[in-house]
């Protein structure tokens, strides 16, 4: 099974506009998000501007403030504080990477924890490790949401996840060992520390590859009939396309689709729940009702006050 991460983004999206609707007739309340980007990276740029489209396909309100690269960390820290006291502003999202002269996590922890909507601030981040209600970091909480919604229960397998980044590996690894219902994994974090990486995901019945390098999961590495859910966006020398250039996973996807019994394709895998994930935690700030766990809900129940 190819697990299509672009049309499960797209009824997500399509979730979240019906709620947001019936959020403001009832309420009067519009879901607002603010990107602040600093400086000209242009894998930034594209990002925040992708997620700007998707806030105006949804029908939320949003702002990007764009700031050149010699912008003192004073400035961004204050215009975060701004936006913390806006009521228009629901969620604030500071582009990362930032220059070297800027603290990120200053930045994270200057956000207010109900509009940390990236789910990095460490009160969101220990609510997750824990148990307890809180924002989830976006693509985590998309590589869960893609796992339900393609019926792959991880309870009980054995889930191997290579990496250990704050942004994937550790909360992947956290939301995935949770006793609770689509969790209850036995959770191995497999890393460069390890001699021989492939001893760990030849065991894996779910396996997340969060390397960071293209192709580095072979097929000898994968187990016959794993799930294997590809976190990687990678770009190659390619003198066919019109770039120069595509985008490849850190799976070899073409080999490793004819082992695995499930697996998500490079692009339009994870990477649209990014976004979607997004959408649905502004919502949930606009709804003020942050802490609740979405865990076993149904899909328009999961935008819905516990």
């Amino acid at each position: 099974m190819i697990i299509d991460g672009k049309q499960i983004s797209e009824d997500i999206k399509q979730e979240v506009k019906a709620e947001a609707e019936k959020l403001k007739a009832e309420r009067g309340i519009t879901p607002g998000l603010a990107f602040i980007l600093v400086g000209e990276n242009p894998a930034s740029q594209s990002y925040v501007k992708s997620k700007g489209k998707a806030c105006e396909e949804i029908g939320f309100y949003s702002v990007t403030e764009k700031l050149p690269a010699t912008v003192s960390e004073h400035d961004v820290l204050e215009m975060i504080r701004g936006f913390n006291n806006d009521p228009k502003i629901h969620g604030i999202l500071t582009q990362l990477p930032l220059p070297a002269h800027i603290s990120e996590q200053k930045v994270i922890e200057t956000i207010l924890p109900e509009k940390d909507v990236d789910g990095f601030h460490p009160v969101n981040v220990g609510r997750m490790l824990i148990g307890l209600k809180g924002f989830l970091p976006c693509t985590p909480a998309g590589i869960w949401e893609l796992l339900k919604r393609s019926s792959i229960n991880p309870a009980g397998k054995h889930v191997v996840i290579v990496g250990r980044s704050n942004i994937v590996g550790k909360p992947v690894a956290a939301i995935l060992m949770q006793k609770k219902e689509w969790a209850n994994a036995i959770v191995t974090v497999a890393h460069t520390a390890a001699p021989d990486i492939s001893y760990y995901t030849k065991q894996a019945d779910i396996l997340i590859a969060a390397v960071g390098k293209a192709r580095a999961i072979t097929a000898e590495m994968v187990k016959p009939g794993a799930v294997v859910i590809d976190v990687g966006i990678n770009k190659i020398a390619d003198a066919s396309t019109k770039t120069g250039f595509r985008t490849v996973g850190d799976v070899d996807f073409e080999r490793v689709k004819d082992i695995a019994s499930a697996i998500t394709p490079v692009p339009k895998g994870v990477g649209p729940m990014t976004i979607a994930m997004l959408m649905v935690n502004t919502l949930r700030a606009a709804r003020g009702n942050v802490y609740y766990s979405r865990a076993g809900q149904t899909a328009p129940e999961m935008y819905q006050a516990s």
